[in-house]
């Protein structure tokens, strides 16, 4: 049975999290959390606390096995972007984009 969790308006620029997202797609749950847990970027750290919450999802329903979810599905999508001004030189201005994700993670019993 799948479960789902989403991550929404995470400040993180979608292209950098889909770098960690890539990386745990298909694995098994747990192995998924400690990959995480070492792994030296931003994205890692909130990648892993979606899982977290998808496999505490599971474990609402008895007749899911913890031990045997694997991460089916991972999707990193672009939400609204904080849009910022920095002064230049000679009165001009440009524009800094913050970019923000949603991350949403489907596990599933294999």
């Amino acid at each position: 049975m799948e479960t789902k969790a989403v991550g929404k308006y995470i400040r993180i620029s979608p292209q950098k999290a889909r770098l960690v997202a890539d990386t745990v797609r298909g694995m098994n749950a747990d192995q998924a959390i400690t990959t995480l847990k070492f792994m030296p970027k931003k994205g890692a750290k909130i990648l892993r606390k979606v899982i977290e919450s998808a496999v505490a999802n599971a474990t609402q329903d008895d007749q899911v096995d913890v031990d045997n979810l694997f991460i089916k599905k991972v999707t990193v999508d672009g939400g609204p972007s904080l849009k910022r001004i920095r002064p230049r030189a000679m009165g001009r201005a440009t524009k800094i984009i913050k970019r923000t994700s949603h991350i949403t993670v489907v596990l599933d019993e294999g």
